[in-house]
């Protein structure tokens, strides 16, 4: 199957993508979370913080700092079982969703701290520790292989994003391709959240050379692959100089796979038979940036004409502040559990006003961190206050909504979910995250569908904690059908695509078992 035509497939044709007798193999699942064998460790300081405090500013950071950090962002949360779940009804949980819970993402840290030698770790979320993988300080192999703009030399420590594709392709076949995408964007989200609320700048780096930053990390890129980097500093803020991409010198992966040896750890994931993924494998081949050369400005999109009969001015309401540490513990998807009510205009005002209330430096263009450039919001509401019921589109800039279509939708939606885990007569809000259909591919080739589906995610993470911090739960759904919702939409003809659909909205507490795992 061509590439083209798999990502099409992969979109529209779901049904096309993964074997028709396939079946899950649960007894043969792999572990959750990455175990490497006979390195040296460091124990982080497993005393986390119930609430998320500023760091006073201009000190460097601590190790019990970045290991608070990693513990919001991806660590072991909870302990959970569920009469629901029939083929696997004990999970271990963490603060960003999962297709499945299933987490195929890893996290590595560039580090250069007092408390701890120089050099790359992993974050082994299993025991709350770092593992070091490769000692020595890396800021120019780094500054070299990344298009920050800025020497790593500026930045206190650097984050990997990586997917393990196994982790959820013993499940999903290759649709897990798809969710790969979006979960780093959650756990890039989640980074970006964590970051703020303790005082860290962050960049997040989509372009770099792939083979030379996995060589670093010692991965083998026919079972994992690092997706984004996103380097952390506490003296950088949005009021910093411009980043002058310039810095960054003409090099290649090989060249820089050559100043470091190969590594060759052991690790252990439990599965005792890994079946092949051919597909997976030739989309991140492609997906490679072979030499600094290729690292190229995604030009500024027009953004979507929006425009309908009635047009609803969404009231500005007060600052919206909350304890994201309190709203990541008790934030989860619904899916059986919602119940209808009614959202107020507040509630929905303030939903989608704070999903985009945020910058994020990014290395794809020069909109400040905009990222409504790339990604928009439509939605179908039902019960809303002082919205009739129906479907429109959200213009940030002005904070309105735009009918499209007028009505009740929810037996529409509901029909067109691949599998019914959710009532959407039960659901008020549905959004849809929608994108450019060509996945970014002129400008960054087979790499931009990833890109895309990763900076949905980051939009999914902003809305669900809202969404939690409102009083209501979300839960983001992939089984949707992308065709029919363009068409209600009438975004086909623009060139956009629904990325994702999250229904949105009160529901009832589900009867299961539950155990923190906060010290």
């Amino acid at each position: 199957m061509e590439l083209e035509t798999f990502l099409h497939d992969l979109h529209f044709n779901t049904e096309k993508i993964s074997p028709p007798d396939w079946q899950v193999d649960w007894e043969d699942a792999p572990l959750p979370y990455k175990l490497y064998r006979g390195l040296p460790e460091i124990p982080l300081n497993a005393d986390v913080p119930f609430t998320l405090e500023r760091r006073e500013e201009h000190l460097k950071p601590s190790l019990e700092e970045l290991g608070h950090f990693l513990w919001f962002v991806y660590g072991l949360t909870q302990y959970s079982h569920s009469a629901f779940d029939e083929e696997r009804a004990q999970l271990m949980r963490r603060f960003v969703p999962s297709g499945g819970a299933l987490y195929p993402n890893e996290l590595y840290v560039y580090i250069k701290l007092e408390e701890a030698p120089d050099g790359i770790y992993h974050y082994d979320a299993a025991h709350h520790r770092l593992i070091l993988v490769r000692e020595g300080n890396y800021d120019t192999y780094l500054s070299r292989s990344l298009k920050t703009g800025y020497p790593m030399s500026d930045y206190d420590c650097a984050v990997f994003v990586s997917t393990v594709f196994w982790k959820n392709f013993y499940k999903y076949n290759n649709f897990s391709y798809r969710l790969q995408g979006l979960d780093a964007g959650v756990v890039i989200g989640q980074s970006l959240e964590v970051g703020n609320r303790m005082g860290f700048s962050a960049q997040v780096c989509y372009q770099f050379l792939d083979r030379a930053v996995n060589h670093l990390l010692g991965l083998s890129e026919q079972d994992e692959s690092v997706y984004a980097v996103i380097p952390l500093s506490v003296n950088q803020s949005s009021d910093c100089a411009e980043p002058d991409y310039r810095i960054v010198e003409c090099t290649s992966s090989d060249e820089l796979c050559q100043e470091v040896p190969i590594l060759k750890h052991g690790t252990y994931n439990r599965s005792k038979r890994v079946i092949d993924y051919p597909m997976l494998r030739k989309l991140n081949e492609a997906s490679l940036i072979e030499t600094t050369k290729s690292f190229v400005k995604v030009r500024k999109n027009k953004k979507p004409a929006v425009s309908g009969p009635e047009i609803i001015f969404l009231p500005f309401t007060e600052s919206f502040s909350y304890d994201l540490a309190s709203v990541c513990r008790e934030r989860h998807s619904p899916d059986i559990d919602f119940v209808i009510d009614k959202v107020s205009q507040a509630q929905l005002s303030t939903l989608l006003k704070e999903t985009f209330s945020f910058r994020y430096w990014n290395d794809l263009d020069e909109t400040d961190g905009n990222i409504e450039t790339r990604v928009s919001l439509y939605g179908s509401f039902y019960h809303a206050e002082g919205v009739p019921d129906g479907a429109y589109s959200y213009s940030n800039s002005t904070h309105t909504l735009h009918r499209i279509n007028k009505g009740d939708y929810r037996e529409f939606l509901q029909n067109g979910l691949t599998m019914p885990t959710v009532n959407m007569y039960q659901v008020p809000i549905c959004m849809h995250v929608a994108g450019e259909r060509d996945h970014l591919k002129e400008a960054l080739g087979y790499r931009g569908y990833r890109i895309q589906q990763m900076e949905a995610g980051i939009l999914v993470q902003r809305m669900l904690l809202a969404a939690c911090a409102l009083g209501m739960g979300g839960h983001p759904l992939l089984g949707f059908d992308a065709v029919h919702c363009d068409e209600f939409y009438r975004i086909a003809l623009q060139g956009r695509t629904c990325l994702i659909q999250v229904p949105i909205g009160p529901y009832r507490p589900r009867a299961w078992l539950k155990g923190s795992l906060h010290s």
